[in-house]
């Protein structure tokens, strides 16, 4: 029988897993992965750095549902994807990170781009791997894609010498049976826990559906919409959830938390009863723990046993898939009837008309950002992928895009990781080529990582890109702004930079709005753009702040609705 190298053995077992891209940057120790892969169904989209390579496979991995793939080379090129794993496992995205390694020989002796990859990694991911026999390599990697996809999604780092690459080894398909002791994700949630849980829900006046992102990776959308319906509860969605619950549904609440919206916080607290799908309870969605929701008793239901108890101890824990959990307790509710719940409703409704979220465009200017977010919603009509980096501008897009459809949202959480957007939109146009994808960043994200726009023009991938330029780190600025008495230290980021110039010269389209009246045409000549990537540079109020917001580590109970107002919740 003949036999063939490690690198290729790697590579037909990513065929195996039905990989059809791989985003990477070879290097010397991954070299002779590169050979083979020339030959390989798979597409290969070269990042300009590993950062973004890491951030490819996870808007790749948001956007389908698959498990995205990148390619490292050793030494720095491992280091430099720490950030996206660190990324993808606060978020709980489904990745495979390959890099190379030193020979087995060099290991420990500092050899040239040695880094203790799984060492560095160990933390930044759900499991990794060192592998130290070629045969090894085909139930790895399925190992690797089994645990990346399965309970929890998480990143999984398969680390390779070179002269294992090399080596030669005779190709075995990886076995049928996976051997992962301690490893068996609980699917369906414990039956009387899910009785307890409907009489609660039942019995409830004032209950609340508090859910996130764990929905969505569960795809569990539908089974949550159709619990809602029957039980008539309100819903709100965390920033990681939006979209698993139609904005556009009467229960909709919109996202909670320090710049949610002020009826989502204010229902949650003064609710009876918190239904938890999916979510972590999060400090930006508690604030202080001990005031958030203080007479809730908590239903909390999460596929990873170590979220139930971590920050609020549940009446009623359910560890399990938040899809299937749902559709339990949807077979559970039966045909029971809603509950008269009118006080309630009409309370929120009271709310959501005394405190909406809002903004001043003056028709003379600036441009305010969340025109900017309401316009390009507008004209697309909603049909869009919509990517967002880290600060002001994430939360206005989360808070004026109107999200009706799971998956559809792609932004960095957890992590907060300034530099996500543009190389996570060039991952989810790659991975939905027919769908249009647009990035909300702002002028201090878009900075960190604008070269992944090399890639995008040379892969031919015609991802958009608003750049909302207010010349500072906006929500740094805001902070001190409102803390630290207006010393603006290290966050301003200065107006000489052409966004249209730096566009054009990696290859795209550049276009600037710099009044109100030229946003929609700007827009509108983006989309008509469908050759190559696109830069919309909006030139946006450098004052404007993001509201409603609740200061760090303060309580839910008082909400800062507008600069010097605060409404404490009645």
């Amino acid at each position: 029988m003949s036999t063939i190298s490690g690198a290729e053995a790697l590579i037909k077992a990513l065929e195996a897993e039905d990989v059809d891209v791989a985003f990477g940057v070879p290097g010397g120790a991954i070299l002779p992965l590169y050979d083979p892969l020339l030959d390989s169904s798979i597409r290969h989209v070269l990042a300009r750095h590993e950062q973004g390579a890491g951030h490819m496979a996870e808007g790749y991995a948001w956007a389908t549902g698959r498990v995205g793939v990148c390619i490292a080379t050793s030494g720095p090129g491992a280091t430099n994807l720490v950030t996206p794993l660190a990324d993808a496992l606060m978020d709980s995205v489904p990745i495979v990170a390959i890099t190379g390694q030193v020979p087995t020989w060099a290991v420990g002796n500092d050899a040239f781009q040695e880094a203790y990859t799984t060492g560095i990694t160990m933390p930044a991911t759900k499991h990794n791997y060192f592998v130290t026999n070629p045969d090894d390599l085909p139930d790895v990697v399925h190992e690797a894609f089994h645990i990346a996809a399965t309970g929890r999604p998480g990143p999984v780092l398969i680390d390779v010498p070179k002269d294992i690459l090399n080596a030669q080894m005779t190709w075995h398909s990886a076995a049928t049976e996976l051997d992962l002791p301690g490893y068996r994700p609980t699917v369906d949630g414990h039956p009387r826990r899910v009785k307890e849980a409907v009489e609660l829900m039942a019995n409830a006046r004032r209950p609340v559906l508090y859910v996130g992102g764990g929905v969505i990776k569960a795809g569990g959308s539908e089974a949550l919409l159709e619990l809602a319906n029957r039980t008539g509860i309100p819903v709100t969605t965390t920033l990681m959830g939006r979209g698993c619950f139609p904005d556009s549904h009467p229960l909709a609440m919109g996202m909670p938390g320090m710049h949610g919206t002020y009826t989502a916080i204010t229902a949650i607290q003064k609710s009876d009863l918190l239904i938890a799908v999916g979510v972590r309870f999060d400090d930006r969605v508690t604030g202080d723990p001990t005031k958030f929701a203080p007479s809730a008793q908590v239903v909390h239901v999460d596929v990873d046993p170590a979220e139930i108890g971590k920050v609020r101890t549940p009446e009623v824990p359910i560890v399990g898939d938040a899809r299937r959990v749902l559709e339990q307790l949807v077979e559970a509710w039966g045909s029971r009837q809603q509950p008269d719940r009118t006080d309630w409703i009409e309370q929120i409704r009271t709310w959501q008309r005394e405190h909406p979220l809002s903004y001043d465009q003056q028709p003379d200017g600036p441009i305010k950002q969340q025109y900017v977010v309401e316009e390009i919603h507008r004209i697309t009509g909603g049909d869009a992928i919509v990517v967002a980096g880290v600060g002001q501008h994430q939360m206005w897009t989360s808070q004026f895009w109107k999200f009706d459809d799971p998956r559809k949202w792609i932004n960095s959480g957890g992590l907060g990781t300034m530099g996500f957007a543009v190389p996570a939109a060039i991952g989810a146009a790659v991975g939905k080529p027919d769908e249009l994808v647009y990035a909300i960043d702002g002028d201090g994200c878009f900075q960190m990582t604008s070269q992944e726009l090399i890639t995008a023009a040379e892969e031919g991938i015609p991802v958009k890109i608003a750049v909302m330029n207010n010349s500072v780190y906006g929500m740094v600025t805001q902070w001190q702004r409102l803390f630290y008495n207006e010393r603006y230290s290290a966050s301003q980021l200065g107006s000489k930079v052409d966004y249209v110039m730096l566009a054009e010269a990696m290859g795209c389209a550049g276009i600037r709005a710099t009044t109100p009246d030229e946003v929609a045409p700007a827009i509108e000549r983006s989309l008509a753009i469908d050759d190559r990537p696109v830069v919309v540079e909006f030139v946006v109020d450098p004052e404007e702040m993001v509201f409603p917001m609740i200061p760090s580590g303060g309580s839910n109970d008082e909400v800062i609705v507008a600069p010097g107002k605060t409404v404490v919740a009645p």
